[in-house]
């Protein structure tokens, strides 16, 4: 993890990193000046020659400007049509930072208009640093990678201490992709289990449920999934109290570890992805590491189900009826709509148990939404337009978009049963749709969202600040939810 240092020393003294990183807008300033002087004029040459004018996306890249620089990198913060934000900022330092070539330390300096988005510069770079390497026993090459950023601030102080709460959700972020991109050999509901115990160490509560306790509770639907595989399912409890005798804020996570489909087995084409569909939970436990961290004055609470989806002669069978956690039962039609099994016990458990002022589930749920949104939205459902519009406003304020889908009655028609309650499949039509409104039936009259993040926990092309694969989505748009409810209270 890229290390972050605020300084205030001038970023281009002798006892600066070589290596600067300078993100601008339209105005030059002091930190261009001192910087193009310190190169001899090179800066302001290529800036010429190359018409950079600070807009987003824009870059120039010199190596070896003048003695004493290694490398300057140049990057533009201005969105065309919009005003400079912190998501722009966070972009900008991504890109820029991954421009740097075989340097260790470099100095990213913002320009004078900028400098109250140098933390969230050093968000960005962190996050754009990231690369899950755990695995690889030949680096793609020999040279030095970025491991220190010291970023230049008037106030050092004042910087370190809007930072912090930054730092905690960066490291949220990380602990999602990392528990994301681990191969489904190595992380599987007990070993999934044992990283969660880790986070006691921040001072969280962990509670474990295991196959004997879940069995005498009644997770039929949950157990159902898990009854195909050696590996045993777990439901996790994850809680931080911070926020007196107030009723908690739930967030609940579908944790299947290994989704080969079960016996309605999916294609073999892409299957090594279905690691990844424990991604709601990954996002849920990233979570609460970041309200741990930075000691959020709230009650969460963080539920993940977790289970391995597999084929063998002791795996459900399409027809079977199951009885969920509240009593009712549901005809398995398809063994693949195995999450909404898993997230129907979860869901009603902790509406039960623990009286939630709201749910917010997370899941990678559907094909459908991918088909409806493509990678750039997670799809949104909710029984509570408040709670929409604060999530929604949230994944704006942090650029991990929303988008609402609509839901109704007769929607919630097609998962009606001839045999038991519902089936836990309706028509192709609106499927994922369709699965929102199974979750809804788990749900009673708590306020309730479920993001289908199926199109964003893990995408195939890198963007500013996430490489390919696992992005940690969510984690920060629900830490800037709660502290909103934080600032309200």
């Amino acid at each position: 993890m890229l290390s972050v240092i605020f300084d205030s020393f001038p970023a281009f003294s002798a006892d600066a990193p070589k290596a600067v990183v300078l993100l601008c807008d339209a105005a030059a300033g002091e930190t261009f000046a001192a910087l193009d002087k310190a190169s001899a004029g090179a800066v302001s040459r290529a800036v010429a020659l190359k018409g950079f004018k600070g807009e987003a996306g824009q870059s120039v890249v010199l190596p070896a400007p003048a003695e004493g620089l290694s490398q300057i990198v140049l990057a533009g913060v201005t969105p065309k049509g919009a005003a400079v934000d912190a998501v722009a900022v966070e972009n900008a330092a991504g890109r820029a930072v991954l421009l740097l070539d075989g340097v260790e330390s470099a100095v990213l300096a913002v320009a004078e208009g900028l400098e109250q988005f140098a933390p969230q510069a050093a968000l960005g770079a962190r996050l754009a640093s990231y690369d899950f390497d755990l695995y690889r026993t030949k680096k793609p090459n020999s040279r030095p990678v970025l491991k220190t950023l010291h970023v230049t601030v008037s106030d050092a102080a004042a910087a370190q201490t809007r930072w912090a709460a930054l730092d905690a959700v960066s490291q949220g972020v990380i602990l999602t992709r990392n528990l994301v991109s681990e191969p489904p050999n190595v992380l599987y509901p007990q070993t999934f289990t044992q990283r969660i115990e880790e986070l006691r160490k921040l001072g969280l509560t962990v509670e474990v449920l295991d196959e004997k306790a879940m069995t005498e509770l009644g997770f039929g639907a949950l157990l159902g999934v898990a009854q195909g595989s050696v590996h045993k399912p777990r439901t996790v409890i994850v809680r931080h109290d911070g926020g007196g005798s107030e009723a908690p804020l739930a967030f609940i996570g579908k944790g299947v570890t290994f989704d080969s489909g079960g016996i309605s087995i999916k294609p073999a084409a892409g299957m090594d992805e279905m690691k990844t569909d424990m991604g709601g939970a990954a996002t849920v436990i990233g979570l609460m590491s970041a309200l741990a961290r930075r000691k959020a004055p709230v009650n969460a609470i963080g539920v993940v189900g977790l289970v391995e989806n597999m084929v063998s002669g002791g795996a459900q069978r399409p027809g079977d009826i199951v009885r969920a956690y509240d009593g009712q039962t549901i005809e398995v039609l398809n063994t693949d709509a195995e999450g909404r099994l898993v997230l129907a016990d979860v869901l009603s458990y902790t509406r039960t148990r623990f009286s939630p002022k709201l749910m917010v589930n997370l899941a990678t749920l559907t094909g459908a939404i991918v088909v409806s949104l493509g990678y750039e939205n997670a799809g949104l459902f909710s029984n509570s337009d408040a709670l929409a519009k604060g999530l929604a406003e949230a994944g704006a304020q942090v650029g991990e978009g929303l988008w609402r889908m609509p839901m109704g009655e007769a929607y919630n028609r097609e998962l009606n049963s001839d045999i038991a309650d519902m089936k836990n499949i309706g028509g192709r039509p609106g499927s994922a749709i369709l699965a929102a409104e199974f979750l809804k039936r788990f749900v009673g009259d708590t306020d309730w969202a479920h993001l289908d993040i199926a199109g964003t926990a893990w995408k195939t092309k890198a963007s500013a600040i996430a490489p390919k694969g696992a992005t940690g989505f969510g984690v920060r748009l629900l830490d800037c939810f709660v502290k909103a409810h934080e600032a309200s209270a």
